[in-house]
């Protein structure tokens, strides 16, 4: 996880030493690694901030005391990435309620894909439709009826060949007559009314998921007759809510199929969700749930359901220097610096801090060079 820390300044000089002393070093470094691990957590950025003397000076050291290890200085591409299990299907399910009473007389089969102006199932032989739209019916439509829901009936018509009236929010006598020649097409009786029940919307053509009933099962307004999803296929992602800045609406991932493909994607949606803890006495869990489109539908080609691992990538820095987070001293002042080993001889340069990855730190500050020797713990 990256923390970007702002301290400005340069090498330390003789009289100030770092704090930690070289008969304790293995502690030092110890040290040193929590304060890092409290800046990853992002939970004490401000106590490395300005916090060094900016007309520091190299502290020379003599060779019996040079550090036990050490490594270069590295120029290279960071990325605070994360990787995840994810799920390759076709998101979220919908479930269908009767809004009527009756028998019911046609279901579709799981898998079965309906359009537009196509029965989604029947009750007592009359189909019930499906229609495009986001918002679900609620109400008869009738004339003097006004609202964004006569709208998207009217649109739906009208792609539907039927004309004759205006698409608008009012519900004439034009719309009924309309309304009245879909109904005699559709072997439903010519009242010019769209009664609650008769129409299902959803946001575009569906993929009929499981069936939660039978044909020739009776049902009763509120019943679940079946569940249905989008036709295009997803990858939904769990994550822990700590990991919100990975999961961003928009964000770029890139996803590996079982074929070990990899494929890019996109988050298009991020929601909360609670999960109930696994024991009896568990606490609840709040994880995220993100679904990721993929640019390439033809990847997924022959799999409804498979599981595939997502990069998330939250930062990316290319062309850094960059040492092992280990190399950190942790400096009196506050603050982090390196110790520059140049032969028989060591100094402490202070140094910034950006990003945190894969076990390295983005550094930079006067003095400092790619290849430049550091010291290490052992």
């Amino acid at each position: 996880m990256g923390t970007d820390t702002l301290d400005d300044g340069t090498d330390m000089d003789a009289s100030s030493p770092p704090s930690r002393r070289r008969r304790g070093r293995g502690r030092g470094r110890k040290i040193a690694g929590l304060v890092v691990a409290v800046a990853v957590l992002g939970a004490a950025t401000a106590a490395a901030n300005g916090l060094l003397r900016p007309d520091g000076t190299g502290t020379d050291r003599t060779a019996n005391v040079l550090p036990p290890a050490t490594t270069t200085v590295q120029r290279q591409t960071l990325t605070d990435a994360r990787d995840a299990d994810g799920e390759l299907g076709y998101g979220p399910a919908t479930t269908a309620v009767s809004r009527r009473p009756g028998t019911l007389t046609w279901l579709p089969d799981s898998g079965d894909l309906v359009t537009r102006g196509k029965p989604l199932y029947r009750v007592d032989n009359e189909p019930v439709v499906l229609m495009y739209g986001a918002t679900p019916a609620y109400r008869d439509l009738r004339i003097g009826a006004k609202g964004a829901d006569v709208r998207r009936l009217e649109r739906n018509l009208r792609e539907l060949g039927y004309t004759g009236f205006t698409v608008d929010d009012e519900y004439t006598g034009a719309t009924a007559s309309a309304v009245m020649r879909w109904q005699d097409d559709r072997g439903l009786a010519e009242t010019g009314v769209v009664e609650l029940g008769q129409v299902v919307f959803a946001g575009g053509r569906v993929r009929v998921d499981s069936l939660q009933a039978e044909a020739g099962q009776p049902v009763a307004p509120g019943q679940k007759v079946l569940t249905y999803t989008g036709t295009t296929k997803v990858v939904t992602v769990r994550l822990q809510a700590e990991d919100r800045r990975m999961a961003k609406k928009g964000a770029k991932v890139s996803v590996t199929m079982p074929d070990g493909k990899k494929v890019a994607g996109k988050v298009t949606e991020v929601a909360t969700i609670i999960e109930p803890g696994e024991g009896p006495n568990a606490e609840p869990q709040t994880r995220l749930e993100a679904l990721v489109s993929l640019d390439r539908q033809k990847a997924a080609a022959g799999l409804d359901q498979a599981a595939v691992d997502v990069t998330f990538t939250a930062s990316r820095r290319e062309d850094v220097l960059t040492v092992p987070i280990s190399a950190l001293v942790a400096l009196r002042e506050g603050g982090f610096g390196v110790e520059v080993v140049e032969g028989a001889r060591s100094r402490y340069l202070t140094v910034r801090t950006g990003l945190f990855s894969g076990g390295r730190v983005e550094i930079s500050g006067d003095g400092l060079d790619e290849g430049m020797t550091v010291g290490m713990p052992k």
